[in-house]
């Protein structure tokens, strides 16, 4: 069993030289001869580091979809523009209408940028559950994360609404489960749910808490200080091997997760690869 997940969008770049970083998330997944891609980022920079990286997005057959944020489905009409039809999965609450309130009162649109129908002419064939299910042989969509833990609020500044009065509960959000021979690869997006709330989902729907890597977007960056702490010290009960953050995760929590697991921590930026 061979496994490789490679980082093509990320906010900021390693030493691969040309390549480019964006507001945004996408990784490439290849396991066992299936090649996945995991969220697309914006849509600036996927097709162009995918060709740094001398990866070829035609053999992509499916593409999954973290939740329904622009910074991680924005590349979709792009690579089907240039790759053809994908099956794409995902969460029926993807096409939420989403926004962030600013104080000056403007409302800026966040979600999917275009809408089903028009995806669909392009070639996407939606395959949408809130439900946890495998959709290639070793690898699981986490569905709808249960919200269990006292501590994970969550990002308050994100509406469903122009006027943010309805809080976004992010019901979409969830995460991909790679089984490989030393344990779970858990994929995440940007983490809306709570990384602990994931995890803990993960145990439950899996039997299984041998956990060796959790890679991506943690949203730690937008959050309490106190959930800060309370996520490391849970997350330190779980003995993670590899902790390859990015995205959300920010500098101020990256730096926290490094200082207290010295030994996992990495940083996931465009080029991270980790074989298995």
């Amino acid at each position: 069993m061979s496994t490789r997940i490679t980082i093509l969008c990320e906010n900021s770049v390693g030493p691969i030289s040309g390549t480019m970083g964006e507001h945004g998330f996408s990784a490439l997944v290849e396991h066992d001869g299936e090649t996945l891609l995991w969220d697309t980022g914006q849509g600036l920079t996927l097709l162009h580091n995918a060709q740094r990286m001398n990866k070829n997005l035609h053999q992509v057959r499916q593409v999954a979809l973290s939740h329904g944020h622009y910074d991680h489905s924005g590349g979709l009409l792009p690579l089907l523009r240039s790759c053809g039809p994908k099956q794409v999965f995902g969460h029926p609450g993807i096409f939420t209408p989403r926004y962030r309130h600013k104080d000056t009162g403007e409302s800026l649109a966040l979600g999917m940028p275009y809408p089903r129908d028009y995806l669909e002419g392009q070639g996407a064939q939606f395959n949408l559950s809130d439900q946890p299910r495998e959709i290639l042989p070793n690898i699981w969509l986490t569905g709808q994360v249960p919200r269990t833990t006292v501590f994970e609020s969550g990002d308050s500044g994100l509406y469903t609404d122009t006027c943010g009065c309805k809080r976004d509960p992010f019901d979409d959000d969830q995460s991909l489960i790679i089984s490989c021979d030393k344990g779970l690869v858990i994929l995440l997006g940007c983490c809306h749910a709570g990384l602990i709330n994931t995890l803990e989902h993960i145990a439950a729907s899996t039997g299984r808490r041998d956990i060796y890597a959790v890679i991506g977007g943690t949203h730690l960056g937008f959050s309490s200080p106190h959930q800060l702490e309370q996520t490391i010290q849970h997350l330190a009960m779980w003995q993670i091997q590899k902790l390859a953050v990015s995205h959300c995760t920010g500098f101020s929590a990256a730096c926290r997760l490094q200082q207290a697991f010295p030994t996992a921590f990495q940083n996931a930026q465009v080029g991270y690869c980790l074989s298995l």
